[in-house]
């Protein structure tokens, strides 16, 4: 497939949208985050993912429930989609309720070859304004894989011993809760037998942004509720819906740690 994407790089995609205080209080409860928001708050870091959701029709949907490829994104022609990390630079507040600009860009297409098969790694670039310019710089990977006939666990990565613990339950009534909040209709994270069917995973999976939220909240709570200058995370291993899953922090690096202590998803705070 090399040089079949080439005509993909530098590719953008621009929108607006708006974070209701509505999908504020929402995404709160289902965060398990209290506070007020009201129009003109600052949108907790993170939050904008609710914005620029999703609009196609579904009749413009593929069989995984994302929106069928050769828009914006490459027709990688591997089955698995994933969003493997990210970095994030924050320089100015968003608010709840003010309109928000999106400019987005493919700025990287490659090809690697793992312990699954093949992989496309797709990097998208964003640049978010509000009220005061500037306001997130982010980088998103995505990753292309061939669908497996089992399922084959990626290598382990032990948890260190934390300062600080914290359980997170991600039931099926959470993970429910957030595909609606992002409009994410990955059928991963709320269709069991096509998870388990087609997938081959052994549950409904975790949402990594889902994790990522988490995981920023609890770093906020213990930092008097700042905001980062940065934030950056990776997936390590999934987890999924029957995980006794924990929120787990050693100074300014956090994760996600299942029940047999292993690391699900690791993100670093920057100041």
């Amino acid at each position: 497939m090399t040089g079949t994407f080439d005509p993909w790089l530098g590719r953008v995609e621009e929108a607006r949208d708006r974070i209701s205080p509505r999908q504020a209080r929402q995404m709160a409860a289902t965060l398990g985050v209290g506070g007020e928001f009201r129009e003109g708050a600052d949108l907790p870091a993170l939050w904008h993912w609710m914005g620029w959701t999703p609009e196609a029709a579904m009749a413009e949907l593929g069989p995984d429930g994302h929106p069928a490829r050769g828009g914006f994104l490459p027709p990688v022609p591997l089955e698995r989609r994933m969003w493997a990390g990210g970095r994030l630079r924050f320089h100015a507040p968003l608010r709840i309720g003010e309109e928000m600009f999106r400019r987005s860009e493919i700025t990287k297409v490659s090809e690697k070859t793992g312990s699954t098969g093949q992989m496309v790694f797709v990097t998208v670039r964003h640049e978010v304004r509000g009220a005061e310019g500037l306001a997130v710089e982010e980088e998103q990977d995505i990753v292309f894989i061939a669908m497996p006939d089992r399922f084959t666990p990626p290598p382990p990565v032990a948890a260190p011993d934390p300062d600080w613990r914290e359980e997170v339950v991600v039931d099926e009534v959470r993970l429910f809760r957030f595909s609606a909040l992002t409009f994410n209709a990955h059928r991963i994270h709320f269709d069991l037998p096509y998870a388990t069917g087609v997938e081959k995973y052994p549950g409904l999976v975790v949402h990594g942004p889902l994790q990522a939220m988490l995981l920023m909240e609890a770093a906020r709570a213990r930092r008097g509720g700042a905001m980062p200058g940065g934030y950056r995370f990776r997936g390590v291993r999934p987890a999924f819906h029957f995980d006794s899953l924990s929120l787990q922090g050693v100074g300014d690096r956090v994760a996600t740690v299942n029940g047999d202590g292993l690391v699900c998803m690791q993100a670093e705070w920057e100041g």
